[in-house]
């Protein structure tokens, strides 16, 4: 049995892209930052440091999503790993391992959160603004 799972929080580190494949699907592009703390050994303080994963959701949801997932968005995500490899123009061989992103919630909007405030009840997130 394999098990390809990944759950993620963490803040979008820009905007999103949303792009087309040559068929006309929509691909949502984004990067998510994800803190991770650790004890430094040399002042014994608790540090963070930030791991970056590139994050890709495909269809309709990608579209409607595309306007929320700003600069600084708090995003928690559940998806798989994928790793693809493609060759560049001058021949090159290059790969990446991304998330694909199957589930989203909104923790924040980011830069539109003061036009759109959330509400929130004991640890349960709304949004009635948001169509998915």
């Amino acid at each position: 049995m394999t098990v390809n799972v990944v759950c993620l929080a963490g803040n979008v580190t820009r905007d999103a892209e949303l792009k087309r494949t040559t068929g006309g699907s929509s691909v949502l592009v984004f990067t998510l930052a994800v803190n991770e703390s650790f004890k430094n050994n040399a002042t014994g303080a608790w540090d963070k440091r930030p791991n970056f994963f590139d994050c890709v959701m495909f269809g309709p949801r990608a579209e409607k999503l595309a306007q929320y997932i700003t600069k600084g968005a708090k995003l928690a995500i559940t998806g798989r790993l994928r790793w693809r490899s493609w060759e560049t123009d001058g021949g090159g061989k290059r790969s990446k391992t991304e998330v694909v992103v199957e589930e989203v919630e909104l923790m924040s909007h980011g830069a539109q959160q003061q036009q759109a405030p959330q509400q929130q009840q004991q640890g349960e997130f709304y949004d009635a603004d948001i169509p998915f």
